[in-house]
């Protein structure tokens, strides 16, 4: 119960769940700002109530209880009672505990970042190459069969016409006005990006996707309040179904080998005299100095991979967790120092995946975050489907930090392969969309949609040409320098197994 006062006005108002108010919080900056957040739960303390908040169009890794003193009051708003929603399919709507949200009409997080909106190519003819600073082209003509000739000149536009099988010549024809033109490659229905540049709705097939429509307010907040990992504490994001009398605690202990989660300091020293493992279980399948990779089999494994899979949940929102375990593999990275191999992230991915994903799940711990781990996890996932034969992608949704990281290595590893093209026996360097998915081992839709998110994709006197100013080649060579983690090819050894012919994982 708050005295909300104004002058000789005095009012008990009671916040209830549901209750929307703006709530003081700290910026980036460090800077006081108030936005609107939505009370999801009270604790009636005997000195104080606190309340668990949501901040609105933020991520939900920002939630957390709050005090009186940092509500205001005077702009409260309380819930409106919601009509029932008709039955859907014999089901019954949503209850008032998880209201229905409009996920489409919502305005863009502020707490995490969604991509860009994808710009179509542009259509200028009138650009002269006079006023572009020194640049490199490439024109690309777009075929069905992806196999589109990449041309690349400098400081000049080069003209270029190929012949369909019948042998006649196609020609591009420039879209009309009113009439919508096909992107490259046609529909990108395994793109993060849909069409307008807002990700895609989640995908409630394949592995560990969460199936938001039984989001409840249990499940909206977090339940670990701290978990001690080896030598570092972590705070974190998201729900994570640990045992319900574990919750409770101030600090969620785990063994940083084991990952078995104990309730006092004291459980955790008497388990470490009893654990005999210093590194994952499985087999260690890569090793550069003092980074290795484990490769751990979901089913021979299981208890280990499920204590993972609790752990990441704390830190992957849009991520669920299934006991079933045994159709996936886990790739376990750790740094090795004279007490152990410490866990830093994994990834994991499908035994038998019928849409190509090479990863399911991928997870940076918080303390080895913004230190190239997460980069070195995706290139590793790509160098196993290299040693495989095949072209991967990650399963979608992606995260926004997930987004973040698959976006910036898609575009340093086909800028790299694009800018180290040489010319052979005096002609211009060639390459094909089909040639670039071989050598990386990135889906072809994901090397289209990321040219398309670049918006480096334009259409010039009827033909596709791709412009790379210097802006993005000075860009690209400044990250590449701070790029300092590489996957070594020589340190992996990996033999991939046909899942498919066994009859037992």
């Amino acid at each position: 119960m708050q005295e909300l006062g104004d002058d000789n006005i005095s009012l008990n108002v009671e916040i209830i769940e549901g209750c929307r108010l703006p709530v003081l919080r700290k910026n980036q900056e460090n800077e006081d700002e108030w936005p609107l957040a939505e009370v999801l739960s009270v604790r009636d303390l005997p000195r104080t109530p606190l309340y668990y908040v949501h901040y609105i169009d933020f991520n939900k890794r920002l939630d957390e209880w709050v005090t009186p003193d940092r509500l205001d009051m005077k702009k409260l708003q309380f819930p409106k009672k919601e009509a029932r929603t008709p039955p859907k399919n014999g089901l019954p709507g949503s209850g008032p505990g998880s209201p229905e949200r409009d996920v489409s009409a919502s305005a863009p997080s502020r707490g995490k970042t969604l991509p860009a909106p994808v710009q179509t190519p542009s259509y200028t003819r009138d650009r002269s190459v006079g006023q572009e600073r020194a640049f490199i082209i490439i024109i690309i003509r777009i075929r069905r069969s992806f196999n589109a000739k990449f041309v690349c000149t400098y400081k000049e536009f080069v003209q270029v016409t190929e012949a369909s099988s019948n042998g006649s010549t196609r020609r591009l024809i420039p879209p009309q006005p009113g009439r919508k033109r096909k992107t490259c490659g046609g529909t990108d229905e395994d793109s993060q990006d849909s069409s307008d540049g807002i990700p895609s709705a989640p995908r409630m097939t394949g592995s560990l996707v969460s199936d938001r429509s039984h989001d409840d307010i249990v499940t909206r907040m977090k339940n670990i309040d701290c978990i001690e990992l080896g030598r570092h504490r972590l705070k974190p994001w998201y729900f994570s179904p640990y045992p319900q009398e574990l919750t409770g605690l101030p600090i969620l202990y785990l063994c940083e080998y084991c990952l078995k989660y104990l309730k006092s300091l004291k459980c955790l020293q008497r388990h470490l005299t009893k654990c005999n493992l210093r590194h994952p279980p499985g087999n260690e399948i890569y090793r550069k100095g003092t980074i290795s990779f484990f490769e751990i089999d979901g089913r021979k494994n299981k208890t280990y991979s499920q204590n993972l899979c609790l752990l990441a949940k704390c830190f992957l929102d849009h991520k669920t967790l299934y006991y079933d375990t045994d159709p996936f593999l886990f790739y376990v990275m750790t740094e090795y120092d004279s007490k152990g191999f410490h866990i830093v992230g994994y990834f994991s991915k499908e035994k038998e995946s019928t849409e190509d994903y090479n990863v399911a799940c991928i997870l940076t711990l918080p303390p080895y975050q913004r230190r190239g781990y997460g980069k070195l996890l995706i290139e590793f996932s790509y160098e196993l489907s290299k040693v495989e034969g095949k072209t991967g992608t990650p399963e979608k949704p992606l995260s926004d930090l997930g987004l973040l990281s698959y976006r910036s290595y898609w575009t340093q590893t086909i800028l790299e392969i694009l800018m180290n093209l040489k010319p052979e026996n005096g002609e211009r360097p060639q390459i094909t969309i089909n040639e670039i998915s071989e050598i990386t081992s990135v889906k072809k839709e994901d090397v289209i949609s990321t040219l398309q998110y670049l918006n480096l994709i334009n259409y010039y006197k009827g033909q596709y040409i791709l412009t790379l100013s210097e802006d993005i080649v000075e860009g690209h060579e400044r990250a590449m320098q701070k790029r300092h983690l590489r996957i070594d090819s020589k340190g992996l050894h990996f033999t991939p197994k046909d899942w498919s012919k066994r009859g037992k994982w």
